[in-house]
């Protein structure tokens, strides 16, 4: 969806109704804004990490046996 929206003269903008509705966001919640390749991306921030995080890269992890691994990083920490 793309919504057209005017800085204002303190370089504010507001966010449409119907895309707050979307989003289910309102006043107090917290957005955070990434500039990608010349673009402004603005997205709701998430209200839990830990729900936002769950399986994020699980494709990594797939093939592997994550016991192996972690103990071989384990060994090379030793001097």
């Amino acid at each position: 969806m793309e919504v057209g929206i005017k800085l204002s003269s303190k370089c504010q903008v507001v966010i449409p109704k119907h895309v707050r509705e979307i989003l289910e966001i309102g006043p107090g919640d917290e957005l955070l804004m990434e500039v990608k390749e010349g673009s402004l991306i603005i997205y709701p921030k998430p209200k839990s990490y830990t729900n936002y995080m769950i399986g994020l890269h699980k494709d990594v992890w797939m093939n592997m046996d994550t016991d192996t691994y972690i103990t071989k990083e384990r060994e090379s920490w030793k001097r």
